[in-house]
């Protein structure tokens, strides 16, 4: 038998909409486009971009497609294949001025305003079945490895370990239960404002983060 190499990538994205105090969301326009970013400039043998979906930001009244986007992973992959899938969730800090790699989410929903469909839970747990509010759950992807590959290539980005207690942490905590659950990888990144860094700058960001993604997962 011998050495078969590293497994082949599939990598799905999503993004946020708008939500109260960012009208634009950059993430709405980084997955939106993505797709013909990447076939433009390509990705390395053996890593695949698989969907592109962009979730309204919301809470519980958004659960049901989440599971659904997630689901659709599963049956565009074939159980007895190789390949390792993991979904790569972007959302917008408007406060930052850096891309942070989010390590981990906590089980509890205390949302600062009204989601989008208007739900703003206070102190709630996330998946009740789990425990307490100080649950946590982390990324099995190597933060602090992709960090270097990233910085490596002259991006100003860093390691996190709060997700926020918003729609971001909300849908982190469901994706890295589920990815847990069928075998799968899960990463949430929080991207600044195109005020701070451009359009181009973060596109070009996306696509270093799928190839970071891939080598280091």
């Amino acid at each position: 038998m011998g050495s078969e190499g590293p497994k082949p990538v599939v990598i799905h994205v999503t993004g946020f909409k708008k939500f109260q105090g960012v009208a634009e969301n950059p993430t709405e326009t980084i997955v939106s486009n993505l797709r013909d970013f990447v076939q433009k400039r390509g990705l390395p043998s053996g890593v695949t971009l698989g969907s592109c979906i962009i979730l309204e930001t919301a809470g519980d009244g958004a659960l049901a497609m989440l599971y659904q986007v997630m689901e659709s992973g599963i049956s565009r992959n074939d159980a007895s294949s190789n390949e390792q899938v993991v979904w790569l969730h972007l959302g917008v800090n408007g406060g930052a001025n850096k891309f942070a790699i989010e390590r981990q989410a906590v089980n509890e929903a205390s949302f600062r305003c009204p989601d989008e469909l208007g739900w703003q839970p206070q102190q709630l747990p996330i998946v009740l079945m789990d425990g307490g509010t100080s649950q946590a759950r982390q990324t099995s992807c190597s933060v602090e490895a992709m960090v270097k590959f990233l910085k490596m290539k002259g991006y100003d980005v860093m390691t996190s370990d709060d997700a926020g207690r918003f729609v971001c942490n909300y849908v982190y905590y469901h994706s890295l239960r589920f990815a847990e659950q069928k075998g799968h990888k899960s990463l949430f990144v929080h991207v600044p404002l195109f005020s701070k860094i451009d359009e181009e700058t973060q596109m070009q960001f996306a696509v270093s983060l799928l190839e970071a993604i891939a080598a280091t997962c």
